[in-house]
């Protein structure tokens, strides 16, 4: 479990129903009363892959000491203590108060990392509350809603970069605990791609219902499955229409759901209708995937219609190429949900994705690729200085993310990134999943005896 996690604020902003809601129980008593909660509750709390552990705080009140609600504030301020990041939540339709700011004050000199939860902004509501939320001084708020769940995958990403990591010389026991879990595919894709038929057909029985009418599937349905003796949780999701185009209010909640389970999936499998492939809204739920950092595979389902059209995967693979540069070298896979083709061909290159998406390159061997590069196609000049690369080292992968270190680097044209992250991509065997590239101006933390 990566780290510990205390919610803190003033009394009834919705604390407790925030720590239920991430591990996945009821375990603190939730009602509209202030001061319900009075010690701290830990439990494990789980959000997409991330788990850790979350403290409930009573809510934090001026009062002396001696006092129950002094002692309450004294336990709240122990679990500061032993934080590793804090969410400080307010209500956004209660506004500021000034028992906000001061308790904002206690955090900030905590000196800890610190979320700002701009609670109860559910449907966008409350959203001026949270920008004026923004006058804390805490960062820029996250709009949520803990009574129902939204604003979760911006918390996942708040999280993610604040939580600590599991240190790295016990790498070898979590490929061990990775190779345990499941391998978590998401099935996207506009309606009526077939998605629901496909994963029926995956599973070998009629589990989903399906028909020829769009938008059958209305819940993200969660599914165990064994492939070759592999395990795989499916996700089928409902399909993903342009937000224009959404009137129902069940249907918005599909999607919203559909989105959820792309944040938290390990692979995505984009199904595209091979009768009319390619279109604006498969190349929008693409770009989706590749900002939430999923690893990718494109599916061309129905492909029984059209395999008597010679030379067509070739040219179709040629379309995903030039149409989806940001994941050059994406899978592409022919099938038919219907009639059970291709199943196998769409897992091997699921499992391929899902491996190149956890690759990790050493740091010397990078260094010597970046060499070779800098040597070939030196950074450009500004202002009549030469831009200055010096290193190089890979942060974390799922998907791999690269950190560059060295001079004025915020004047490097993207053109140059593009150069680096194409290469980093073909000498390293990186096809089809997103690749980050993060510029850091400064000392080389790894000098002098750092980690190699």
């Amino acid at each position: 479990m990566a780290g510990t996690v205390a919610i803190i604020g003033r009394p009834n902003v919705g604390k407790s129903t925030l720590f239920n809601r991430l591990v996945g129980k009821k375990l603190a008593l939730v009602d509209d009363r202030p001061g319900v909660t009075r010690d701290r509750r830990e439990g494990e709390a789980r959000l997409g892959d991330l788990t850790f552990n979350i403290v409930d705080t009573a809510g934090l009140e001026e009062a002396d000491e001696a006092s129950l609600a002094g002692r309450m504030r004294a336990q709240t301020e122990a679990a500061i203590a032993d934080a590793d990041v804090i969410l400080f939540v307010v209500d956004v339709r209660a506004g500021l108060t000034p028992t906000d700011r001061a308790f904002a004050d206690v955090v900030r000199r905590s000196g800890k990392p610190v979320v700002l939860l701009a609670n109860k902004a559910e449907g966008g509501k409350g959203i001026e509350g949270a920008y004026e939320a923004f006058g804390l001084g805490l960062g820029d708020p996250v709009p949520i809603s803990a009574e129902h769940g939204e604003g979760l995958g911006e918390l996942y990403d708040a999280l993610e970069a604040l939580l600590p990591r599991e240190p790295e010389e016990d790498e070898d026991e979590a490929e061990t605990e990775a190779a345990d879990r499941p391998v978590r595919v998401a099935i996207v894709g506009r309606p009526n791609a077939g998605k629901s038929t496909l994963v029926n057909r995956m599973l070998g029985e009629e589990r989903l219902l399906t028909g020829p009418e769009a938008g059958i599937t209305r819940d993200t349905i969660s599914l165990d499955w064994d492939w070759r003796g592999r395990r795989v949780k499916l996700f089928d999701t409902a399909g993903m229409r342009k937000r224009a185009r959404i009137d129902d209010k069940l249907e918005k909640l599909s999607v919203a759901d559909g989105l959820r389970a792309v944040r938290f999936a390990d692979v995505v499998v984009v199904l595209l209708d091979a009768t009319i492939p390619f279109e604006k809204q498969d190349l929008t739920i693409v770009d989706l995937v590749e900002r939430e950092g999923r690893a990718l595979v494109i599916g061309l389902n129905k492909w029984d219609l059209v395999a008597d059209r010679p030379g067509l995967l070739k040219e179709l693979k040629e379309e995903a190429s030039r149409l989806l540069a940001q994941v050059k070298g994406v899978p592409v896979v022919p099938l038919s949900g219907l009639a059970g083709e291709g199943v196998d061909a769409l897992m091997k290159a699921v499992f391929a994705a899902h491996d190149v998406w956890n690759r990790r390159v050493s740091t010397s061997q990078l260094n010597r690729w970046l060499g070779d590069m800098l040597e070939s196609h030196p950074p450009p000049a500004v202002a009549g200085r030469r831009i200055k690369i010096r290193y190089m080292t890979q942060v974390k992968a799922r998907p791999p993310h690269f950190a560059i270190f060295g001079n004025q680097l915020q004047e490097l044209p993207k053109s140059y990134t593009r150069y680096l992250v194409n290469g980093l991509r073909e000498a390293f065997d990186l096809p089809g999943v997103p690749i980050r590239l993060s510029l850091r101006t400064g000392k080389n933390p790894y000098e002098k005896g750092g980690r190699q």
